[in-house]
């Protein structure tokens, strides 16, 4: 029963890809970046976005996925992850001719700052810079090009079937019981000025970098995922999405109020 039902949820997943840290974990990181931007990169955000916000605006790319338009179901999928092979870096790889979350950052962000552009086109590509800068803090979203980001690692999460990916997505967050607002006011408390100086520094290929070294450490030893695993998860979970809060609000000024030697636009 074990391999038929893992094997449906394999085929599944060809079907529809997973999304990345889920609806309340991309509010976490959007909720976070509120608390730090700059006076224009809020000001660009509330002219462009209105009263949405990003909290809002962050899983709205994988909402959308479910819209039947060709470019929501294909040409848009390959933009939510990279892949970095175990041992290599950003850096060391080519992106595919299809691009991925970093060619698509850096795609989006010219289309933002272009006042030529439509409104509609504006909201689009900030709503993808929100929830892109939130797939790359989530590890399996670095994939290692062998198992479709640990979609293919199955798993039983508390009793409940699942793969591995899903449970970073989601059951971890899940898991705690916590709306989006109370974890991100819980994260807000503990980030310090010296992690906004060191997280706020690094470039998308180093925050995919990072997030390919944790994804080599949580393939988990056993198929049966419970209480231990949860207690390894969550410091890394609480870690990375607070990353992805300080980049996003860091990225966003950098858009909208650049400095020389902000980093965060490359």
């Amino acid at each position: 029963m074990f391999r038929l039902i893992a094997s449906l949820t394999a085929a599944a997943l060809l079907a529809f890809p997973a999304a990345a840290w889920g609806k309340t974990g991309h509010r976490i990181v959007g909720e976070v970046a509120t608390h730090y931007l700059s006076a224009p990169a809020e000001a660009a955000v509330r002219e462009i976005l209105g009263p949405e916000g990003l909290a809002e605006a962050s899983d709205w790319p994988d909402y959308m996925r479910s819209n039947p338009d060709a470019f929501w179901r294909s040409e848009a999928n390959p933009w939510h992850y990279v892949t970095i092979p175990e041992g290599m870096t950003y850096a060391e790889t080519t992106p595919p001719e299809a691009g991925d979350a970093i060619t698509a950052l850096t795609k989006f962000r010219a289309i933002v700052l272009d006042e030529e552009a439509s409104l509609d086109d504006r909201q689009l590509a900030l709503r993808f810079i929100v929830h892109l800068v939130g797939d790359l803090q989530q590890p399996l979203h670095a994939g290692n090009g062998k198992d479709r980001g640990g979609n293919w690692v199955d798993v039983v999460f508390f009793e409940e079937m699942s793969n591995l990916h899903e449970v970073w997505d989601e059951k971890l967050i899940q898991y705690e019981e916590l709306s989006y607002t109370e974890w991100a006011a819980w994260l807000v408390q503990k980030i310090t000025p010296a992690d906004l100086g060191e997280w706020g520094r690094a470039t998308p290929a180093q925050w995919a970098d990072e997030s390919a070294a944790i994804r080599d450490t949580i393939y988990p030893e056993t198929e049966i995922l419970s209480y231990d695993y949860a207690y390894m998860a969550r410091p890394i979970l609480n870690r990375q999405m607070s990353k992805g809060g300080v980049r996003l609000a860091a990225y966003l000024n950098a858009m909208f109020d650049p400095a020389p030697g902000v980093a965060g636009t490359d």
